[in-house]
């Protein structure tokens, strides 16, 4: 069965990756807080003729997720790919971020994948199942201003690792797909500064190709983690 679970669908990366896998043929369960955008990529991708089911949650509110994960499972079925790909960055000081935001961005980089794995997961292990959770170089690099998104995908990183090696005996594989930067939306937000040339970063097209290429990898191998990065370097 080739379901695929994918969280933050309505921008960059992950309706890339949602676009990408529904014309290789995927069915699809697609996972954002704005139900109007998800419904306007649902049409986008009618014509392509798989199953394409939506789930309304706001990851960054941590009571909402066990109840949507829940109601998607018992709707639709258990993914064989789940996709952990919503996230969100902040720029500022360390010390000198609020709590209220330091918290958002530790909720809905890490505890939220925390909180999604531990429902599906234990779905996954009669048949097995690949998780991918999206990082970045920021995971092992640190950069000033970014502190907080810095920690968040080095936790990522490392709560992939130990989930592969506790899954591992249920057929169940876990990934990391690490990425330099990616012209997404992200940079627009009013809550990051920057002035980079966009057009050197990667693209959410070749990004999502290469999320595919992991998902389509034989149930007998795993690319443990694989590192995208623009062909300039780092930004």
């Amino acid at each position: 069965m080739k379901l695929a679970f994918i969280t933050g669908v309505t921008k960059g990366i992950g309706r890339s990756t949602a676009i990408t896998f529904a014309k290789a043929g995927w069915d699809l369960i697609l996972l954002s807080r704005d139900l109007e955008m998800m419904e306007i990529l649902r049409d986008e991708l009618s014509e392509t003729q798989v199953k394409i089911n939506l789930v309304k949650c706001n990851l960054s509110n941590e009571y909402e997720i066990e109840n949507s994960i829940k109601e998607s499972i018992n709707k639709y079925g258990i993914p064989s790919v789940l996709i952990n790909n919503a996230g969100s960055a902040f720029n500022g000081n360390l010390v000198e971020m609020s709590l209220k935001k330091w918290q958002e961005i530790i909720q809905i980089n890490l505890t939220s994948v925390f909180q999604i794995c531990s429902l599906i997961v234990p779905k996954m292990r009669k048949n097995g199942g690949l998780i991918v959770n999206v990082s970045s170089h920021a995971s092992y690099n640190p950069f000033p201003q970014w502190g907080a998104y810095c920690v968040s995908k080095s936790a990522l990183a490392m709560f992939t690792k130990c989930l592969r090696e506790e899954e591992r005996s249920n057929s169940i594989r876990a990934c990391t797909i690490t990425l330099g930067s990616v012209n997404t939306p992200l940079w627009d937000s009013e809550s990051i500064k920057s002035d980079f040339d966009r057009s050197s970063m990667l693209s959410s097209n070749n990004v999502s190709n290469t999320i595919l290429f992991i998902a389509e990898q034989p149930e007998s191998q795993i690319i443990e983690d694989l590192t995208l990065m623009p062909s300039g370097g780092a930004f």
